[in-house]
C-alpha cells in the first residue's frame, strides 16, 4: 500500500496552499473534518446494526424474507451492492467493509 511520508505530506501542503490559497484552507479542512466524521458516524450506525441484526437472527426472530431484505438493507447503506450475491457473499462482503464488528455468521 502507499504509505504517506513527511516529504510527500509536505509536497500535498505546499500544493494545497498553491490551488486554495491561505483564506481557503481552513474552511476546506473544516469541511474535510464534517465529512469524516459522517463517514464514521454513518460506518458506527452499520455496525450497530449489523450486531444487532446477528443477535436476532442468533435467536431466530427473522423469516428467510426479513433475513434477507435486513442484509440488503445493510450492504446498501454500506454501499455494496446486492444483487445477484447470496446471504453468505453479502455476509462477507459487509464483514470486510467493517473490520471492528462482530463477525457475521449465516
Amino acid at each position: 500500500m502507499f504509505t504517506v511520508g513527511p516529504n510527500e505530506l509536505m509536497a500535498i501542503l505546499i500544493i494545497a496552499f498553491l490551488l486554495f490559497g491561505a483564506s481557503k484552507l481552513p474552511e476546506l479542512a473544516r469541511s474535510l473534518g464534517r465529512s469524516m466524521g459522517e463517514f464514521k458516524k454513518a460506518q458506527r450506525e452499520a455496525e450497530i446494526e449489523l450486531m444487532e441484526f446477528e443477535k436476532n437472527l442468533r435467536e431466530g426472530k427473522y423469516s428467510e424474507i426479513e433475513k434477507r431484505s435486513k442484509l440488503e438493507k445493510i450492504a446498501r447503506d454500506l454501499g455494496i451492492d446486492p444483487a445477484g450475491k447470496s446471504d453468505d457473499e453479502l455476509l462477507e462482503e459487509i464483514n470486510k467493509m467493517l473490520p471492528k464488528a462482530e463477525k457475521a455468521e449465516p
